[in-house]
């Protein structure tokens, strides 16, 4: 998805981040197959631990807490996340 969303918008700036909750082992798994961006929201001393994993491999790990959309439950994900992103651009004041 993120991929198809690239090549239509080349010029759109955005960082992607998979929220792996407190799931350390998911965490794990993410930065083998080399997702860059991790949220985790686990231990902290497992957080220091991942983190150190994540430097090493290039990758940012984070409990920040996003203003996110879950597709999860949606019936029509692409009207789902056309209605949420056409909402968050009229709140911006963007027409």
């Amino acid at each position: 998805m993120l991929q198809q969303a690239c090549k239509a918008y080349p010029n759109a700036r955005f960082t992607a981040y998979l929220d792996c909750a407190d799931e350390a082992g998911t965490v794990l798994r993410a930065l083998r197959a080399g997702v860059g961006h991790v949220r985790f929201i686990g231990r902290p001393e497992v957080a220091e631990r991942l983190a150190a994993i994540a430097e090493q491999l290039g990758a940012e790990i984070t409990d920040e807490t996003f203003d996110t959309f879950d597709l999860l439950d949606q019936p029509d994900p692409f009207a789902a996340c056309r209605a949420w992103l056409w909402r968050k651009h009229t709140l911006c004041g963007q027409d």
